[in-house]
């Protein structure tokens, strides 16, 4: 079974940030290996340093044999072969530890002979002078006589302290790895929502258009009785149920238009087009419903063009114009301005209705929005004209605004460029 475009997104995606974490964390890895082996490294030369000291303060000459021990990552046994004073000891140490930059707290204990056993010298601190007791046993090495033993109780943090930026790396890796989990798991919610939304519109809409039909045939064949026609009221009634009929049929149509454009992209048959005999046409059907619209078109240009789908287009006009009227508290009246500009046209629609907040203006052209204010309840309709009108506008390419007026009302600008 071939996965769809979105999973194989997914999965490539899951895939290759996980395969990033992981050599990311080679690396760390590796980087933390590598800083161990420099400080193995560091704290031997430095406890060499420190051996040659005791011998040249005994006036004695420095071993050919290493005296230098690594008896854990932490551990380090040094045979010196000599007698020696824990205090110079520890002056050694601290003086060649400063001198290599190796400020890290350390403790050390001498053998001694007397007792035969380890005997515990200090805990150092470079940093804290507190004086702190060790609970580690330092353990009796056979075959040696004059030899002291030194341990690193911090040195794992200094070493994971030193890959401060693979670490930072490493948390903002998982981090994205975090954010990308939850972006897909939001996207594949709102698909999920998104599908049922669609199955529902379609499910109900189709349930709707069988009795729908059913009472628009019915009242058809009834309306056309003589004694239908002979009696005023009847004739009025049946003419009533018509006509509710047809309008939440034009409605359920174009919510089936819609959720079918989701599915399946919109096609456009693009071709040039004059614009103010369309739109003429558009406003001459409209005062069939709504008689008293006052309509003013204004153009800069004698015989404007453009290079549309003149379906789309017309339906454009028709519910931006709609629209105007639906959410306009007195006599509708609108002003149509079309601009010459550098790169195309620009159309206008300035009608005298109640407005829109200006929050609530980038929202006007979403899906199933509709402002709530005082003609809300009025109007009739599901809020999909201006989410129509928004997509025909990106099919073309378009750019299409909306601002409020100075006094009242609302304008829609669309940006037309000109014909590639």
């Amino acid at each position: 079974m071939k996965l769809n475009k979105l999973n194989s997104v997914i999965a490539l995606g899951l895939v290759a940030i996980t395969g990033i974490l992981v050599v990311q964390f080679f690396w760390t890895k590796q980087a933390f290996n590598n800083e161990g082996k420099k400080f193995s490294q560091t704290v031997h030369i430095t406890l060499l340093q420190v051996v040659d000291r005791l011998y040249k303060l005994s006036d004695n000459e420095f071993p050919l044999k290493n005296p230098i021990n690594k008896v854990a990552n932490d551990y380090y046994i040094v045979n010196v072969n000599n007698d020696f004073d824990a205090q110079i000891l520890e002056y050694c140490l601290k003086t060649e530890f400063e001198r290599a930059n190796l400020l890290l707290d350390f403790e050390y204990a001498i053998y001694k002979c007397e007792s035969d056993e380890m005997v515990y010298g200090n805990y150092v601190s470079f940093h804290n002078k507190s004086e702190k007791k060790s609970s580690f046993h330092f353990p009796k090495q056979k075959n040696l006589v004059y030899y002291f033993a030194i341990r690193f109780p911090n040195e794992t943090g200094y070493l994971i302290g030193s890959l401060k930026f693979w670490l930072v790396l490493s948390g903002i890796l998982v981090l994205v790895m975090l954010i990308y989990v939850y972006s897909i798991f939001t996207i594949l919610q709102q698909k999920k929502y998104s599908e049922l939304q669609r199955d529902f519109i379609n499910n109900m809409t189709h349930e709707f258009k069988t009795p729908l039909s059913s009472i628009l045939i019915a009242s058809n064949y009834l309306y056309k009785q003589e004694k239908i026609k002979n009696d005023e009221k009847l004739a009025k009634y049946t003419g009533i149920i018509i006509g509710q009929s047809n309008k939440l049929n034009s409605h359920i149509e174009k919510i089936l238009n819609i959720a079918k454009s989701d599915s399946a992209p919109l096609t456009l048959d693009r071709k040039e087009i004059e614009i103010l005999p369309l739109i003429n046409d558009v406003i001459e059907n409209i005062r069939l419903k709504h008689e008293n619209l006052k309509v003013m078109i204004e153009s800069s240009i004698s015989e404007p063009k453009i290079y549309a789908d003149e379906f789309h287009f017309t339906n454009l006009v028709y519910n931006v114009i709609d629209n105007a009227i639906k959410y306009c508290e007195n006599s509708p009246e609108l002003s149509i301005c079309l601009t010459k500009e550098k790169n195309g046209l620009k159309l206008e629609f300035k009608d005298n209705g109640i407005g829109v907040s200006k929050k609530k203006i980038p929202f006007i052209f979403d899906k199933f929005y509709r402002i709530p204010n005082s003609r809300s309840n009025e109007v009739n309709g599901f809020g999909l004209g201006l989410y129509y009108v928004k997509k025909v506008c990106l099919l073309h390419g378009w750019i299409i605004k909306a601002f409020n007026n100075q006094v009242n009302g609302i304008t829609l600008s669309l940006q037309i460029p000109q014909k590639q």
